[in-house]
């Protein structure tokens, strides 16, 4: 921020310690961000402006990555689009985008209720914990493998708040209990741009997404492949995918 001492002589620019900014001060700190800026994401389209090398959804642009695929869920209610995921060899993320106040981020409180909704499920087992993007939560609730032996449907939730949006990612397969599996997936979560747009929006309303130029529809829904054991005594296994419209290779 800029002060001035006196209308008539020169102004001077200050460094304002963390605990004395508000959300005004991130969010023009986020908003004049360099291009090149080594840092984790996602990112706000105005600080990442070039397009090359991203797949275009509207709301979310993706990092192209060799060999992923991607899947763009559709809800059946109202045939809108409403999730973006990624697969790489046996893991997946899951990406949304959604809107959010100018004064502070919706994630702490999402988190909360999110850990506290899937408590519920009997046997399930929530934790939070830090990660590269800040808190996360962790679940493993109880599930059957394909051979009728008790194992475990796992997932990793992050979020990330922006100048008023927000990105959520849910990670399954072995990225969601195998850390080394989880990187290359990490590191699409963290090349992510969002484009909120300027029309006001109340908090975390669902941002829209549209299909990528070229993409493919598919005629069927297709079962996710199985992820290997995540424990002795468990497994883990993508979700059964809902409807679905693209796939970009």
């Amino acid at each position: 921020m800029i002060f001035g001492r006196n209308r008539n002589v020169r102004h001077e620019q200050i460094v304002l310690p963390d605990e004395l900014k508000d959300a005004r001060d991130l969010e023009a700190e986020r908003a004049v961000e360099p291009a090149g800026a080594d840092r984790l994401g996602p990112h706000d389209a105005a600080a990442r402006p070039d397009r090359t090398g991203y797949i275009d959804l509207g709301s979310l642009r993706v990092k192209a990555v060799q060999d992923m695929k991607l899947r763009l869920d559709v809800e059946d209610a109202t045939q809108r689009i409403v999730a973006a995921t990624v697969t790489l060899g046996r893991s997946a993320l899951q990406v949304q985008a959604f809107s959010a106040p100018r004064a502070g981020g919706v994630w702490d409180g999402l988190r909360h209720e999110l850990a506290d909704s899937l408590a519920t499920t009997p046997g399930a087992q929530v934790q939070q914990v830090d990660g590269p993007f800040g808190p996360e939560v962790h679940t493993r609730v109880p599930a059957a493998m394909p051979d009728g032996s008790p194992g475990w449907n796992v997932a990793r939730f992050v979020g990330v708040d922006g100048p008023r949006w927000f990105v959520r990612g849910v990670f399954h397969g072995e990225a969601a209990f195998q850390p080394e599996a989880a990187t290359a997936l990490e590191q699409v979560f963290s090349d992510l741009v969002v484009v909120r747009g300027d029309a006001p929006l109340p908090p975390r309303e669902l941002l829209p997404l549209h299909p990528p130029a070229g993409a493919q529809p598919l005629q069927r829904r297709r079962r996710a492949p199985e992820a290997p054991a995540a424990a002795e005594t468990g497994g883990s296994s993508l979700p059964e995918r809902g409807p679905e419209i693209t796939e970009v290779r």
